[in-house]
């Protein structure tokens, strides 16, 4: 887990031309997306097309995420961050200090690490794209990492984050953030935004977990 520090960061949607100025409090975040041989060990489960104990997990939907990060929790002795209840819907205790998605402001945060361009660098040198991934999954880690210390914030996998992206539009829809190995250099920016559903599951989607710095 890296340290980000606190910060503020400006958020934007190019389908409705918003943007909005967000605080983003300290938190930890995971240095590399959750590998396959993390999420097994936690789980018991190895989903996803193609197998590889240091290759993101993919295959996940949102709730998978949410599950994983509850599990981890009481692995290591924290409090779970959600409370899942009937009829799929569920709680963030802000004040327990285990594992959780990260808030779209708390990723966009993380991954621009004090830059302000579409990338913390060039983007050949930190990102599996379309561009030079052979159109496959990567190991984590055989980039670059911003200057905080996280690797693969864009490309190789999608990010889920907590955040509902549009209720009113698009209900339960959540956020994706950091574009995949699938995808061109346009969507592989620390500004793109994209949606699924919940129970979305993908060969190039994964996740992270966070924490919430301790108080």
């Amino acid at each position: 887990m890296i340290a980000v520090p606190p910060g503020r960061v400006t958020l934007s949607d190019r389908r409705t031309r918003r943007s909005w100025q967000v605080e983003v409090a300290p938190c930890l975040l995971g240095a590399f997306p959750v590998t396959q041989e993390l999420y097994g060990a936690v789980t018991g489960e190895w989903p996803g097309a193609t197998p590889g104990d240091r290759l993101p997990v993919e295959g996940v939907s949102w709730w998978d995420a949410v599950r994983f990060c509850n599990a981890l929790s009481l692995r290591d002795g924290h409090t779970p961050a959600y409370r899942l209840g009937p009829d799929e819907t569920v709680e963030w205790d802000s004040t327990a200090d285990g594992y959780r998605l990260p808030t779209e402001a708390e990723w966009e945060h993380a991954c621009r690490a004090g830059t302000t361009g579409p990338h913390y660098a060039p983007l050949d040198e930190i990102a599996w794209y379309r561009g030079n991934s052979g159109e496959r999954l990567h190991e984590v880690g055989g980039k670059r990492p911003n200057a905080w210390g996280l690797y693969d914030m864009l490309g190789n996998v999608w990010d889920w984050c907590w955040d509902v992206y549009d209720a009113e539009v698009y209900g339960s829809y959540r956020v994706l953030r950091g574009g995949g190995w699938f995808d061109e250099h346009w969507s592989c920016r620390s500004s793109a935004r994209r949606r699924s559903h919940p129970t979305y599951r993908v060969d190039d989607v994964g996740f992270r977990v966070a924490r919430s710095a301790a108080r």
